[in-house]
């Protein structure tokens, strides 16, 4: 069983991490828990974008981006992977310069220090040199940079088919097996 962290941050593309969480509540005979956590701006551009409140079921726990005693906060916790979706350039510099001032940056450094996944998905364009100069840190340090960059290989012809080109990428890397297209098969 898996525990994975789903952050959310105040980017725009609320949509994948609504995706993600679906397709991590869809695997609940594998996942333990999803345990998510939304920066204040995640908050307000979730309700914006997708015009819904933040409700879920089992196995997702929220927790508070103040709580610096939540369990994700410490790696005696367990956790095994952590996605940062979408992730705002200001996140991943607090990320990149290891500041720990709020309990997404914390986990991300957990993950960090106990070589666990981090997965960070920017939804930016364009990025200027300091924006790549941290995507190298972090890459270096263990993360995963996955743009939310689309793929038009599988052809998709509706909006969630163009969303989930990502999406599954995104599951995929946080080390889940799914079904989804793949190019050559």
């Amino acid at each position: 069983m898996q525990k994975v962290i789903v952050a959310v941050t105040g980017a725009s593309g609320a949509v994948y991490a609504a995706r993600v969480i679906e397709k991590l509540i869809e695997l609940s005979a594998r996942v333990d828990e999803v345990a998510v956590v939304f920066s204040e701006n995640g908050k307000r551009v979730w309700e914006y974008e997708l015009n819904r409140e933040i409700t879920f079921g089992f196995p997702v726990k929220l927790y508070d981006n103040n709580d610096m005693f939540a369990p994700m906060a410490s790696g005696s916790a367990g956790y095994n992977a952590m996605v940062v979706v979408p992730c705002t350039m200001g996140t991943l510099g607090r990320i990149a310069s290891g500041t720990s001032n709020d309990l997404i940056v914390r986990a991300a450094d957990v993950m960090l220090k106990e070589r666990r996944k981090l997965v960070l998905v920017p939804r930016e364009l364009p990025y200027n040199l300091i924006h790549l100069q941290n995507m190298v840190t972090v890459t270096q340090a263990g993360a995963v940079v996955l743009p939310a960059s689309p793929s038009f290989y599988s052809r998709p012809s509706t909006m969630d088919e163009l969303i989930d080109t990502v999406s599954d990428r995104i599951v995929e890397m946080l080390g889940f097996t799914i079904e989804h297209y793949r190019w050559g098969h």
